[in-house]
């Protein structure tokens, strides 16, 4: 993905201007407040610096999925009390994202001042990327910023048809995104040697396009959780009950032979925590890479373990999307947490996929002790698979919006 012609908050003049600023502040609610407020505290950056600038801010984003209908218990009200909170400053909530109330509200603010727009989504013409709720969106800021990483692969309204409406002297991507941006954008350009990709979870399916666009760019690559199971399957090991993708099995074969003609060493497990099937607790390990019948591969076993912290140790870079077994449910989050704990402790740049990969590093307590935790799972796999985001995209300059 092409990452030059974007600007970033220094190269913008925002003082007594009006910033509409794309958050990702889709975060839990419990009880009507806020369960978590990492996300809200992942833009605080931003916004704290555009305050300082003297703009005054439009905040907007999407929470749940209300499908384009008003549901009070998606209402971003809570959001905006806890935001106010930390940034101990006054947030107001309209009842609405678009229209005459809510231009009012926005007029109203003075330097410093910050508004956070109702549910996107209670309106069907945000997912639609509808050109007049997009024009609607525009007319109340003379600044575009997107600090949304997490929705960067979606052409919505708020993410790409409004952006058009701004000169690119008036569009930029916020402090989070920048980063998102540089991390990623090092790894796939000149990750520091040897570059190690650790991936993960169910299906092959999911991270086929990753796959092709790693392989060459990896010195090595460490395939766990379920998805590794279609790879032994391919290599003619018998995987008992394990998930395999039956379909996907010839798929895996050639990627294996694309490696090896391309350079990159791919190491699979060569032992196994296994149970009967994914509700019992009765963890036994498999003495090699055979797995029996009546038996399903849950999670990495403890040579797998030792050989695949053994790479992570040596490792320059490393990028992880995917959990390697079933973390979530002890006793098979073993893998997971030692992989978590290794990368963390290497001296290597470390990149972690959102998602599964960002919840599985910090349910084992390391997500502060990384080089950076992607805020965007589907964002991020897109951008693995060398996609162009459409969010990232708009903020260039020359792009040509899609009609």
């Amino acid at each position: 993905m092409e990452l030059t012609g974007i600007r970033y908050l220094g190269d913008l003049d925002v003082a007594n201007r009006t910033v509409f600023v794309r958050v990702d502040f889709n975060v839990p609610l419990t009880d009507g407040e806020v369960g978590d407020d990492a996300r809200i505290r992942g833009a605080l950056a931003t916004i704290e610096a555009l305050r300082e600038a003297g703009a005054r801010l439009v905040l907007a984003s999407h929470l749940g999925r209300p499908r384009g209908k008003r549901v009070e218990e998606l209402s971003m009200v809570p959001v905006g009390a806890r935001l106010a909170e930390l940034i101990d400053h006054d947030v107001v909530v309209p009842d609405d994202c678009v229209g005459d109330g809510v231009e009012k509200v926005v007029s109203d603010l003075g330097a410093g001042d910050v508004a956070l727009l109702e549910n996107l989504r209670f309106h069907e013409a945000e997912r639609a990327a509808d050109a007049l709720f997009a024009g609607q969106l525009a007319a109340l800021a003379d600044v575009y910023v997107n600090d949304a990483f997490g929705t960067c692969h979606r052409a919505h309204a708020s993410t790409y048809t409004m952006v058009q409406h701004f000169p690119h002297s008036r569009r930029a991507a916020g402090n989070l995104v920048q980063r998102e941006l540089q991390f990623f954008g090092e790894l796939l350009t000149r990750p520091a040697r040897p570059f190690v990709g650790i991936l993960g979870g169910a299906k092959v399916s999911d991270k086929i396009k990753v796959i092709e666009n790693l392989l060459g760019r990896l010195d090595t690559l460490l395939i766990g959780g379920a998805m590794a199971y279609t790879f032994l399957a391919a290599q003619g090991v018998a995987t008992g009950d394990s998930l395999v993708e039956a379909d996907k099995v010839d798929l895996a074969r050639t990627l294996l032979e694309s490696a090896a003609n391309r350079n990159t060493e791919i190491l699979l497990p060569v032992d196994h925590a296994v149970a009967p099937d994914f509700t019992s607790s009765e963890r036994s390990v498999t003495s090699g890479t055979t797995i029996d019948r009546g038996t399903m591969a849950l999670d990495i076993g403890p040579r797998t373990i030792n050989l695949f912290e053994e790479k992570v140790r040596g490792a320059g870079t490393i990028i992880w999307n995917g959990p390697l077994g079933l973390f979530e449910r002890e006793p098979f989050h073993q893998g997971t947490f030692a992989l978590a704990n290794a990368v963390a402790d290497s001296d290597a740049v470390s990149v972690i996929g959102g998602g599964d990969s960002a919840a599985a590093v910090k349910a084992a307590g390391r997500a502060g002790d990384v080089s950076h935790v992607s805020t965007g799972g589907g964002a991020s796999l897109e951008f693995l698979e060398g996609r162009d985001l459409p969010g990232i995209a708009a903020l260039r300059s020359g792009h040509k919006f899609s009609e």
